[in-house]
């Protein structure tokens, strides 16, 4: 029996910023999804993961990313692609996301993050009103590790009191879901909010009317 649901933020619960990558990529002439690939190249101890852990900070981010992206045949500034991650809240997921809760499942947000300045804008405070819903909110920037490392999700099922066969799992990357499936959740590539929400619903079996 499904007790928990864990979301993943960027690509979900906001709209993913792989749209950011390939408009910049189309303004400054480089090739479609190539930021994509610089991220995707060495993924566990590159800039990007590095980062993601706070193991490096903005700075050696910026220098370390254009020289990675050099070697594969285009510099890019770290700086340029931090400045791209700024995602659209989707009302549909958030509606999702309370929907799931009425019935009385437990949420929790798993999100490989980077440490952010803080500033108390009006988009700050909205995605604070977001992350006000979960249950539990798992940092990659706060507890050292990041997806697809399995110890995140251990952490997430720990701190929910649940195991992972009585987890759903929602990601936009497979790279992220596949080791979640291998301790026992169920889950659910999004592809965009329609497909996700449809998926998810009939998953669990959720109406208006649910609940636990």
């Amino acid at each position: 029996m499904k007790r928990a649901v864990l979301w993943d933020f960027g690509g979900v619960i906001l709209s993913s910023p792989f749209e950011a990558f390939n408009r910049h990529e189309a303004q400054v002439g480089l090739p479609a999804d190539f930021i994509r690939t610089v991220n995707a190249t060495n993924p566990h101890d590159n800039a990007w993961a590095k980062l993601e852990r706070s193991d490096i900070g903005g700075a050696e981010f910026d220098a370390l990313f254009a020289d990675e992206s050099e070697a594969l045949g285009h510099r890019v500034p770290g700086a340029d692609v931090l400045a791209l991650l700024s995602g659209e809240i989707r009302p549909e997921m958030v509606d999702l996301l309370d929907r799931v809760k009425a019935a009385g499942y437990k949420v929790a947000c798993l999100t490989n993050n980077v440490v952010s300045e803080g500033v108390a804008d009006e988009r700050a405070i909205a995605l604070a009103k977001v992350m006000a819903r979960f249950d539990v909110v798992v940092e990659s920037s706060k507890v050292g590790c990041r997806k697809p490392e399995p110890r995140f999700y251990e952490i997430a099922c720990e701190l929910l009191d649940v195991q992972p066969d009585q987890c759903v799992f929602l990601d936009d990357l497979g790279i992220n879901l596949k080791p979640a499936a291998a301790m026992g959740m169920s889950t659910i590539k999004v592809l965009n909010a329609p497909q996700a929400i449809a998926d998810l619903t009939a998953l669990l079996a959720l109406d208006s009317n649910s609940t636990l």
